[in-house]
């Protein structure tokens, strides 16, 4: 399967290192970040519950849920999609389920994290991770299940944060052999973590670094994360966050102003949004098959 969306996915990460994963919580970002000349998307789980559903990401949404939003992303855009499936939403038998239903519906790799399955936000106290094992046995299942050799596994691990640095390298270790293709190690505060993951693991792609805003991770450069073998950075949330900044901003000057005279210059126009759209096309296609009938 050497155009699938897998393969497109481990092409991206030859082709630019570490690679930038963007984040795009809809089908319109998605284009937008294409265009812009990004090789792979991230659909977030945070981003799924908070935009789709107007929930925290506190593993409330589901499988369905999340299938529902990567084909919205998958028809709109031929970039790879890495999807965030958090616990996995189950056991062995859902596991694998999502991963049939992952690769049908067009994504290119996936990451599943070894938190216990009421999730919290890796960036935040209180988290609580299942045991190795168990994370194995979930890892185990989705690589059982790929129907796409060229799908892609990225492992994550909150243990950093609870089971300290050499707990956490253990794990990632254990999850490599178990089938994963890349280790996400969540909420690592120093490039030198980042460094001991990458020199503990065997994988060519060893280590997925998360550099999501206001978080406990520093907004590392590409450089400083090439500079310890990081292969992909990732940035869930980035433009959402901003879209929701302006949102409201716009939200609040027009009910306190009348009006949104005062904000425009914070708006895309309406000749950029046609351009990424492709609308004069649409609108000549009309044209021509009216024509046509007359």
């Amino acid at each position: 399967m050497q155009n699938s969306a897998g393969a497109k996915f481990r092409k991206s990460l030859e082709e630019e290192n570490p690679l930038q994963v963007i984040g795009a919580v809809n089908a319109y970002t998605a284009m937008m970040a294409e265009r812009v000349g990004y090789k792979a998307l991230y659909l977030a789980g945070a981003g799924v519950a908070n935009a789709s559903y107007g929930l925290p990401d506190l593993g409330i949404t589901n499988l369905t849920d999340v299938l529902t939003d990567l084909r919205r992303v998958t028809d709109a855009t031929d970039l790879p999609v890495l999807v965030d499936v958090d616990t996995g939403f189950g056991g062995a038998f859902t596991i694998s389920r999502l991963v049939r239903g992952l690769i049908k519906d067009g994504a290119g790799a996936m990451h599943m994290e070894d938190q216990v399955q009421l999730k919290r936000c890796g960036h935040r106290p209180g988290k609580e991770i299942v045991s190795k094992e168990e994370m194995v046995d979930r890892i185990k299942a989705a690589a059982d299940a790929k129907t796409d050799p060229n799908f892609f596994i990225v492992a994550r691990t909150d243990a950093l944060a609870i089971e300290g640095l050499d707990g956490a390298i253990d794990r990632a270790c254990a999850y490599v052999e178990a089938g994963a293709d890349m280790i996400f190690a969540e909420a690592c505060t120093e490039l030198s973590q980042y460094k001991a993951f990458v020199d503990a693991i065997d994988t060519p792609y060893p280590v997925l670094a998360n550099i999501t805003e206001f978080s406990k991770t520093p907004n590392f450069t590409l450089d400083e994360l090439r500079s310890v073998g990081v292969s992909a950075a990732l940035y869930p949330l980035s433009a959402t966050r901003a879209m929701n900044a302006a949102a409201l901003k716009v939200f609040r000057h027009i009910r306190e102003h009348g009006g949104a005279k005062g904000v425009l210059d914070i708006m895309q126009d309406r000749e950029e949004l046609y351009d990424f759209l492709n609308y004069h096309e649409y609108e000549a296609k009309i044209d021509d098959l009216f024509r046509a009938n007359k």
